[in-house]
């Protein structure tokens, strides 16, 4: 059976409790997965959680639909500085005017714990700093469904786009194979974004 959100915040604040911290004073929890996955859910239980902590959303970072070849770089320069002691800052990509926002500080929070959530949050650009990864995954289908009824089905295209784009990443990058802990948030048996049989649905180490 596959884990519930309780068990996988449970275990996942467990692990990077345990785990000395990466980024600087500060421990990173990374959620990444394919969009559609529920990692926004699962990133804001964990901070709900964990009082105190930070939630930083890589899609905030992104520079567009056509972004995310770039957008380990820019994760990793906002976040360098807390590791560093300081303030990192970030400009937050306006998804409705399609054109950046505004500027975003980012400062140590009280916990000492950040939670990183969103497609790339594990990528090789950042994985370094991560004290902890957890995946999330579903099937295709179903990830496409919450997304368009989420965002809107005329942004089929942009979505379409995208998933080209983030299936190419995942499988340079193996973020799956790198996480702590895997979720599945799928109706079905988890297949697994390779297509590889994953019977070990749920929490595993």
């Amino acid at each position: 059976m596959a884990a519930t959100a309780a068990a996988i915040v449970t275990e996942a604040l467990a692990l990077v409790r345990r785990r000395p911290p990466t980024l600087g004073r500060l421990r990173l929890l990374a959620v990444d997965g394919p969009a559609g996955s529920g990692k926004t859910t699962l990133a804001e239980r964990l901070v709900a959680a964990a009082p105190g902590s930070a939630l930083v959303h890589v899609d905030d970072l992104l520079d567009g639909w056509d972004g995310l070849p770039r957008v380990g770089e820019a994760v990793r320069a906002a976040l360098l500085p807390l590791a560093a002691g300081g303030t990192g800052t970030y400009t937050r990509y306006d998804w409705v005017a399609g054109a950046p926002g505004e500027t975003v500080r980012l400062t140590a929070p009280p916990s000492g714990l950040v939670v990183l959530e969103g497609v790339g949050a594990a990528g090789p650009r950042v994985r370094d700093l991560a004290t902890a990864i957890v995946w999330v995954e579903a099937g295709s289908a179903e990830r496409l469904r919450r997304g368009l009824a989420r965002d809107g089905a005329h942004l089929a295209p942009e979505w379409g786009r995208f998933r080209v784009a983030e299936q190419a990443h995942f499988a340079e990058a193996g973020t799956r194979a790198h996480a702590d802990l895997h979720w599945w948030t799928g109706t079905g048996p988890s297949t697994g974004v390779d297509g590889d049989v994953d019977t070990t649905a749920g929490v595993i180490g």
